[in-house]
């Protein structure tokens, strides 16, 4: 079976859109003036259509990959990232090199939060395994959110192997940010941390609890016991 264009996807992307599921998303992930997604467009593709088509292409050549993540429709971006990580999954180091790359030079494509959370770590943060962390840095000292984002999410990848020192340093770096989809990733990040190794955790917690942003406390905390939760919410933990 030949992989469809770009043109053919784009076809089929714009006759399975929903005018409703368009305009909800475009609330959902805060389209509006001065809103965190301002100017995004969406078609209203579901996401388990995206994935259906994504496994289809995921023979995609990269540049036709690269097109439709340049695109001002969210659901083309969003199908052309799930598109690089399978790719990318199945890739000789060749290959994962070129789709780190390109990933790498379009990040400002990569620009709303499921965007960064379904490719960040399967990505970016899997490439930088075995490599210098600078780039997560990099991007965690950022003016940009989304690339806040993306080098905390990153860890996800190295939380998963057991290794947990590069989300607690990208998180105490992130600790102070004033945006709140940085709190609720640092604290999903924390939680994912918690979940493999409690101690761990608390002892990062311990040390800054009393200082973070609630709702990234929250986050971090939401699978402790009861009363242990309530302890840190109330500053006695």
């Amino acid at each position: 079976m030949n992989t469809p264009d770009v043109a053919e996807i784009r076809r089929e992307l714009r006759e399975l859109g929903d005018p409703k599921i368009a305009e909800h998303s475009q609330r959902f992930f805060k389209t509006g003036p001065g809103e965190y997604g301002e100017g995004d467009r969406f078609i209203g593709v579901r996401i388990p259509a995206l994935r259906r088509i994504a496994r289809q292409c995921r023979d995609m050549p990269l540049g036709d990959a690269e097109t439709l993540l340049r695109s001002p429709i969210h659901e083309e971006r969003l199908l052309a990232l799930l598109i690089l990580v399978l790719q990318y999954q199945k890739g000789a180091p060749a290959l994962r090199k070129q789709i780190y790359d390109l990933y790498h030079r379009n990040l400002r494509f990569v620009n709303n939060w499921d965007l960064v959370d379904v490719s960040s770590h399967p990505i970016a943060g899997d490439y930088l395994r075995d490599r210098s962390k600078r780039p997560l840095h990099q991007w965690a000292r950022s003016k940009d959110l989304w690339k806040r984002r993306i080098a905390i999410i990153a860890t996800l990848a190295y939380i998963k192997q057991g290794a947990f020192d590069q989300t607690l340093h990208i998180a105490e770096m992130l600790l102070h940010d004033e945006e709140d989809l940085i709190h609720k990733a640092v604290g999903w990040m924390l939680r994912e941390v918690g979940n493999r190794d409690r101690p761990t955790e608390e002892a990062f917690l311990q040390q800054h609890y009393r200082g973070m942003p609630r709702t990234m406390l929250r986050y971090a905390i939401e699978k402790f016991p009861p009363r242990r939760r309530k302890q840190y919410l109330d500053g006695t933990a």
